[in-house]
Parts: C-alpha cells; structure tokens; sequence
C-alpha cells in the first residue's frame, strides 16, 4: 500500500533523508522510531505529497505520488487520515466544527446530517458530543484533543492509511494508554494500514509489532520485537539505551525503564 524507493530528502544543503526504502502492506501497522530531529516527520509528510523526495520515489498503492500533480495528489489524500503532532485543530471552531469541518466546506449534506455524522464520530472517539460538542479546542485536555484530531481525520476521508505524528506527546500516562487504544480500535475496526511516529519506545510496542527505526536520516532497523531486543547496531542500542528490554515482556511488547 506504501511504498519508499531509494528516497533521499534535503532542505537546501541539509541532508534529512538518505536512501529510505521500505514498504507497508495493506492493513499492516508500522511505528516508524528515532531520536529528536531524525527526519521521521518528514517521512510522513512524504506519504502524504506535502514535500517531494529529491531522490527517488514515493508510491501509494503503486502509483508515485512524488510525480502528480496536486489535483491528483488530492485525489489520493482522500483515502489517508493524518493526525499531526499536537492534533493542529483549528482553534477559533468548536469541537462539532472542527470534526465536521470537511463535510461543512465540501458535501452538500445538510447541517442536520453533518452535525449526526459529528455526533456518532464524537461517539466512536469516546467523547460526548453534548458535554463537549459546543466546546472550544483550548477547553479540552490533551488527550481529548488528539481523540478529536482523531475524529476530523476518519471524518474528512475515506481512509485506507491512517498516518499520527507523535500521538502522545506531552499527555500523562493515563491520556497515553486512552489514545492508544482509540489508534487500536481504529486499526481493529476499520481495518487501516497505520503508521505511527514516535520516539517513545514505550508507546512504539503498544502499537506495533514492526517498527523502523531512523537514525541520523538512514534506516538503522526494520524488523520485528524480538528482532528489534537482538539488534548489534551500535545506533539502535544507543537509541534503546534509557531501556532495558526484559525477555519476559517482549511478548507484551513493553519496554521496562531503567
């Protein structure tokens, strides 16, 4: 369903991205891992066709999105929900607005339609849409904030390929198990391919049994748990290093902190 050919991506003389190959099968879920600044994020802005590749391609479900143009790339996001780091809801629209925004700006639904598609979305995201429908961005915690971002996305496009830009990040324990299992009962439900990025390692084996690891632009792993616990890459082990993998747990996919 994804596919990364030989992709390399710079910002003028700033290499990101060095020769990214790898592939997501239909309804597979991938979490694509790495230090601060790896240039994961800029991997999913690829799939998506917000940035092209200055070397090679990028192809979902076999068509190089990197060589369209934008009214065909347009076409293809219709089938990938991407939730961005810090959910990136539109702060001047309640709750219901942000999460039927796309119905309201391009279907010919009634507003009595949208505002049950909105409702029954809130409901699949575990909100209320009476408590917190009518609500603003800035009055909802975190984690309901990414629970929305969540719902816009699902709601926008029909998708095939669910993509989340750091899920977790900045949430307390509590908020990060409830958005994991939301990306769970999403994958479970809607069969969606997924990918997740993150350098929460924590986090990466709740949601996955295939991760990626990124390091300094290259792909330094890719592979399974068991694969990832038994890795000599001398990058990965100093990127697993604040863990340590307990045998015991692999099959649990935790990782125990130090």
């Amino acid at each position: 369903m994804i596919q990364l050919r030989n992709v390399s991506f710079s910002y003028g003389d700033k290499a990101v991205l060095q020769n990214i190959s790898f592939s997501i099968e239909d309804r597979e879920s991938a979490v694509i891992m790495g230090p601060s600044g790896s240039g994961k994020s800029t991997i999913l802005r690829l799939i998506l066709g917000l940035l092209n590749p200055s070397e090679g391609e990028v192809l979902i479900n076999g068509q190089n999105i990197s060589a369209m143009p934008e009214k065909h790339r347009r076409r293809i996001r219709k089938n990938i929900g991407m939730v961005f780091q810090d959910g990136a809801l539109f702060d001047s629209l309640t709750v219901g607005e942000n999460v039927g925004y796309y119905l309201l700006e391009h279907t010919k639904m009634t507003w009595a339609e949208i505002s049950d598609a909105v409702r029954q979305m809130l409901g699949f995201v575990d909100l209320d849409a009476d408590e917190v429908g009518d609500k603003l961005p800035e009055h909802l915690s975190g984690g309901q904030q990414r629970r929305v971002a969540i719902g816009r996305a699902l709601l926008s496009t029909d998708p095939r390929i669910m993509l989340y830009d750091e899920p977790t990040t900045g949430l307390d324990p509590y908020m990060t198990d409830t958005v994991l299992a939301l990306i769970n009962k999403l994958k479970e439900e809607k069969n969606v391919s997924t990918i997740a990025v993150t350098h929460q390692v924590a986090d990466a084996l709740q949601l996955a049994n295939r991760f990626i690891v990124i390091i300094d632009g290259r792909v330094a792993f890719d592979g399974n748990c068991e694969q990832l616990r038994d890795s000599k890459d001398l990058d990965v082990l100093q990127f697993l290093a604040p863990f340590r993998i307990s045998v015991s747990e692999v099959t649990k996919r935790k990782f125990i902190p130090l």
